[in-house]
């Protein structure tokens, strides 16, 4: 009995060892400074506050899911670019010819530098989207549920171009 407990702790201690650091968000490369910049909104359709609001939802993902210091100037990683699209537009319709389901998509065009290698920088755009009822107008509750569900997906996306192996 003796043996087969260290037969079963060497094989897990083995097992643990060989799969080297392994981390629960993902990420492969945790900078010690990041700077996010402003990201100016360059839309047709201009939400005022959005490119504020996005910003803060890409630091505060940031922040959460490393040890990386948010600095002003100087980041090790620099994400910076346009919000290219906040569009609305119907989705499904009805019998009677109407819009069903509306559907909002907001893009945004993102610049990755890492100071520390070269190759490893980007532009890229992300795009979400949110669909809700036709009858309902997108203000209030119904639009911050909006905004935090896109900007959930495309800070994560975001963060998995630069950050994770993905």
């Amino acid at each position: 009995m003796q043996k087969l407990r260290y037969i079963i702790i060497t094989i897990l201690g083995l097992t643990l060892v060989s799969c080297g650091p392994y981390s629960f968000t993902g990420l492969t490369e945790t900078p010690d400074t990041f700077q996010v910049n402003f990201f100016q909104n360059n839309a047709d359709l201009v939400e005022p506050g959005l490119e504020i609001d996005f910003r803060n939802a890409l630091q505060d993902l940031i922040q959460n899911q490393s040890s990386a210091q948010l600095v002003n100037t100087g980041g090790e990683v620099i994400y910076e670019g346009e919000i290219t699209e906040y569009r609305i537009a119907p989705m499904t319709a009805t019998a009677q010819n109407t819009a069903a389901q509306n559907r909002l998509t907001i893009g945004v065009n993102v610049r990755y530098i890492n100071t520390k290698d070269e190759e490893k920088d980007f532009e890229q755009r992300f795009s979400f989207f949110f669909d809700y009822p036709a009858n309902d107008q997108l203000i209030g509750s119904l639009k911050d549920e909006a905004h935090e569900v896109i900007f959930e997906r495309l800070t994560q996306d975001i963060i998995n171009a630069s950050l994770a192996d993905w």
